[in-house]
C-alpha cells in the first residue's frame, strides 16, 4: 500500500471517529436532563458491543459516577415541642403497625423481632415524643393488645421516653370527650373511618386516618367540610410519599424525561385466602377467638345494616360492600395516591368500571377480578387500573409517556420508548437499547428483610414499606406518622392531607358505583357530585 493511500485510510479512520465521538456528545446532551443529585444504584444499560471504559466515559460524562444519598433532616435532631397523647381507635393488625412505626411494640413483637435479630435497628428508629394515652376496640383482646403495646418499655428513646397511663375507652366517643387526649389514628374497618374522623374533626381532635376514607359521598363531603373548618391537621395513610425512590421518580417526572404522558397502568395481583380477605383462620386452619361475648357486635356494625355476628364478618369484613368497597378501597387507594402524587390529577371526568367474581365461589360481593378506567380528558391523560386476586404474576405500575416510560415500585425503572423524539439519535447510534432499562433506581439493592407474609411481601413490592434515608433502611409508614406528627407541631400540611384524601375518595366512589351500576358515572365539577 502506497504512503498516499496509508494517509487517506488513516484520515478516513480519523473522520469516523470524529463523527462517531460527535454523535456520542450529541446523544449525551439530549440526556443532559437525566436527574443526578441525590441518586443512588443508577446503572446506565447500553449494548453489550461497548467497551468497559466507553461505558464508564458515558456514566461520567452524565455525572452518575458521583451519586450521593438524598440529603434528609431525619435522625439528625431531637422532636421539638410538648409530648403528644395519642389515642388509637380500632387496634387491629394495622394498628400494630402504626403502633411500630410510632415507637411502640407489643412485648410478644419485641421478643419475635429480637430473635430475628431487627429489634436493634427499630430500637435506633427515631424518637418521635409521643405517648399512647388511650385504646378503643370493640373487642376485649384487641384493646388489651393494645394497653399491653403502649405499655412496653422497650422502644426507641429509652428512659427518656414518655411514661404514661394508658386508658382502654369502651367507645370513641368517650375517647373523643377527654381533653387528655391530642390526636387519634383511627385503624377501625372502613364503614367508620368517615364518621369517627367527623366527630374527631368537630372534637379538636388531629386526625391520622387508615383508607379508605368514606364509602359515601355525603359523608366524603361532610368530612371534607368538618375538617376545613376545624383546622385540625389530617393526614390519610398512605405512605408511599415518604419513599426515596418515589421522591426520585417525581424528580424524573419534573424533568419530563418521560415526554408527554398519556397513558398509566396501575395492577394489583395476589393468589392466596389471605390476600383474597379470607382471614378468620389462624395458619394452623383454626378459628381466630372471639364471640358474641368478648366483641361489642352492635358497636362494630354502627351504621351499617343488622347482620347476626360471626367471624367471617368480624375478620373478613372486607368482602361485604356494607363495610367496604373491596379491592378499590384496599389495594386501588395506593395506586391512585401514587399517581396523584406525582401528577396532580385529581378528580376524574368518569370512570367504567367491570369485573366479576371469578374465582372465590364464596359469600363475597366484592370482586375477584377488577378493571377500571378513568378518564381525564382535560389532561390528556387515562388511568387504567386492574386487579386480580387469583393471579400473583407481578405487572407493575407503569407511566407511559412518548420519549419513555417509568415502572415504578420498591424501584424505579425508566426505559426510553423505540420511537422517542428525545432519544431518537441515541437509539440510531446504539448508545441507547429501547429493549433494556435505560436508568434504574433500587436503594434497597432487593433487600426486603422482616417481610414475612403474603400481604407484607406485596406490599414491599409496590414500595409501601421501607425506603434507605441516610444509608439506614427505614420504615415509611414511620415517616408518615412522623410527617404528621411534625406538622402537628409546626402546623404545616402533610401530603397525604384533606385535599388529596377528598379526590381519592371520590376517584374511589365513582369505580365503586360504576361497578355496582353496571353503567359509566361521571363527575359534574360545576355541581361538584357524581352522576
Amino acid at each position: 500500500m502506497t504512503e498516499k493511500r496509508k494517509q487517506e485510510k488513516t484520515n478516513t479512520s480519523n473522520e469516523n471517529k470524529r463523527a462517531e465521538g460527535m454523535k456520542r456528545r450529541t446523544v449525551l446532551k439530549a440526556l443532559a436532563g437525566v436527574p443526578v443529585a441525590g441518586l443512588l444504584g443508577f446503572e446506565i444499560l447500553r449494548k453489550t458491543n461497548y467497551e468497559a471504559d466507553k461505558r464508564k466515559q458515558i456514566v461520567r460524562e452524565l455525572g452518575l459516577d458521583d451519586i450521593e444519598f438524598p440529603k434528609m433532616d431525619y435522625g439528625n435532631a431531637k422532636p421539638s415541642g410538648d409530648l403528644i397523647r395519642l389515642g388509637f381507635i380500632g387496634f387491629g393488625t394495622r394498628a400494630r403497625q402504626l403502633s411500630h412505626a410510632l415507637g411502640f411494640m407489643h412485648p410478644t413483637d419485641t421478643e419475635s423481632w429480637k430473635k430475628r435479630k431487627l429489634l436493634n435497628d427499630w430500637l435506633q428508629q427515631e424518637y418521635l415524643n409521643v405517648a399512647i394515652t388511650g385504646i378503643c376496640d370493640v373487642f376485649d383482646e384487641h384493646a388489651q393488645n393494645g394497653i399491653d403495646t403502649a405499655s412496653n418499655k422497650v422502644r426507641p428513646g429509652g428512659d427518656g421516653a414518655a411514661a404514661l397511663p394508658v386508658k382502654r375507652y369502651r367507645t370513641y366517643h368517650e375517647m373523643l370527650a377527654d381533653d387528655s387526649i391530642d390526636a387519634v389514628l383511627i385503624a377501625t374497618p372502613d364503614h367508620h373511618h368517615a364518621r369517627i374522623a367527623i366527630d374527631a374533626a368537630k372534637a379538636g381532635k388531629h386526625i391520622y386516618c387508615e383508607k379508605s376514607v368514606a364509602l359515601k359521598e355525603d359523608e366524603l363531603n361532610e368530612l371534607y367540610e368538618t375538617v376545613k373548618q376545624s383546622g385540625v391537621v389530617f393526614q390519610l395513610g398512605h405512605q408511599i410519599t415518604q419513599s426515596i425512590v418515589f421522591k426520585q421518580a417525581k424528580e424524573i417526572i419534573k424533568r419530563n424525561l418521560l415526554g408527554k404522558i398519556t397513558l398509566v397502568e396501575t395492577t394489583s395481583n395476589r393468589n392466596t385466602a389471605s390476600g383474597a380477605w379470607i382471614r378468620h383462620l389462624d395458619a394452623k386452619g383454626n378459628p381466630k377467638p372471639g364471640n358474641e361475648q368478648t366483641i361489642d357486635w352492635k358497636q362494630w356494625l354502627g351504621e351499617a345494616p343488622y347482620a347476626p355476628f360471626s367471624a367471617d364478618r368480624y375478620y373478613n369484613w372486607t368482602k361485604w360492600f356494607d363495610y367496604d368497597s373491596g379491592m378499590i378501597g384496599q389495594l386501588f387507594t395506593h395506586e391512585f395516591d401514587a399517581v396523584n402524587q406525582l401528577l396532580r390529577i385529581g378528580i376524574p371526568k368518569s370512570v367504567m368500571s367491570s369485573g366479576g367474581i371469578y374465582y372465590w365461589k364464596d359469600n363475597r360481593e366484592m370482586p375477584d377480578s377488577l378493571h377500571c378506567v378513568f378518564e381525564y380528558p382535560d389532561k390528556d391523560l387515562t388511568l387504567m387500573y386492574s386487579g386480580n386476586l387469583a393471579s400473583s404474576r407481578g405487572r407493575g405500575r407503569v407511566f407511559m409517556g412518548h420519549d419513555g416510560s417509568m415502572e415504578l415500585g420498591n424501584n424505579a425503572i425508566i426505559t426510553a420508548d423505540r420511537n422517542s423524539t428525545r432519544y431518537a439519535e441515541g437509539i440510531q447510534s446504539g448508545v441507547i437499547d429501547p429493549s433494556a432499562p435505560m436508568i434504574s433506581f433500587n436503594p434497597e439493592a432487593g433487600q426486603i428483610d422482616a417481610v414475612s407474609s403474603a400481604s407484607e411481601r406485596y406490599y414491599a413490592s409496590r414500595g409501601l414499606t421501607t425506603t434507605t434515608v441516610n444509608g439506614r433502611r427505614i420504615d415509611v409508614t414511620h415517616l408518615h406518622v412522623r410527617e404528621w406528627i411534625n406538622c402537628i407541631r409546626n402546623g404545616n400540611e402533610p401530603s397525604a392531607n384533606i385535599e388529596m384524601a377528598y379526590e381519592e375518595g371520590i376517584a374511589c366512589i365513582m369505580a365503586h358505583q360504576s361497578y355496582v351500576e353496571k353503567r359509566m358515572v361521571q363527575w359534574d365539577e360545576v355541581n361538584r357530585k357524581i352522576v
